[in-house]
């Protein structure tokens, strides 16, 4: 830490030296960072928890059904953008996990050493995540609504009514999906924190 004029320490460190951010010298009170990182434990946490558990209800939804003698078995494979949406939810799940983890020894140890490159590895993957997994749910969220009401234009039938029971767990993991996204649109607001903060005035910086 460079000192000031006053003697004081202001608690600016160029880009390449590590920042901690707790004690007198932080960029925030001891008290509010930790808030800040528990915080981020558990959103990163519930995050990977609803995307295993959307990713579960898809993996595991279908439904058979016959027809005139004929059985027809419904799976989530059948429509490529539930499919797309398993594997943005078990990409975030893994992604969460990791970086809850992280967080998780950041609390345990009571501060942690964050430089700048590193701040911009978290904040952009931080913010890849979260666009990844809604441009997921926002599909899914289409051809959901296709099944459940169909589309005259072009003569699509809906077929939640055949198929009740899938087209009900299918929604639940699309719900949960949603829920892990917006988590995840939340991870990337406090990494952006994170980040800018290193960038804050202070005084006798130049």
């Amino acid at each position: 830490m460079r000192q000031g004029g006053g003697g004081g320490t202001d608690g600016v460190s160029p880009g390449n030296v590590p920042v901690c951010y707790y004690g007198s010298a932080g960029r925030v009170p001891a008290a509010l960072e930790r808030r800040l990182r528990a915080a981020e434990v558990f959103m990163r946490c519930a995050a990977c928890g609803l995307a295993v558990l959307a990713a579960a209800l898809l993996g595991a939804d279908r439904q058979t059904r016959v027809f005139f003698s004929v059985e027809r078995v419904a799976r989530y494979t059948d429509m490529q953008s539930l499919v797309f949406l398993v594997i943005a939810n078990g990409i975030a799940a893994c992604y969460s996990l990791l970086q809850g983890a992280r967080c998780l020894v950041s609390v345990l140890t009571g501060g942690v050493l964050l430089s700048r490159p590193m701040a911009w590895a978290i904040f952009s993957c931080d913010q890849v995540m979260a666009y990844f997994t809604i441009s997921a749910v926002a599909v899914a969220m289409e051809a959901a609504l296709i099944g459940k009401y169909g589309t005259t234009q072009f003569q699509w039938m809906k077929t939640c009514h055949l198929y009740k029971r899938f087209c009900a767990q299918a929604g639940g993991g699309v719900a949960c999906a949603i829920a892990a996204s917006l988590n995840l649109v939340g991870i990337s607001l406090v990494s952006a924190f994170n980040l800018f903060r290193l960038y804050g005035s202070g005084k006798g910086r130049k």
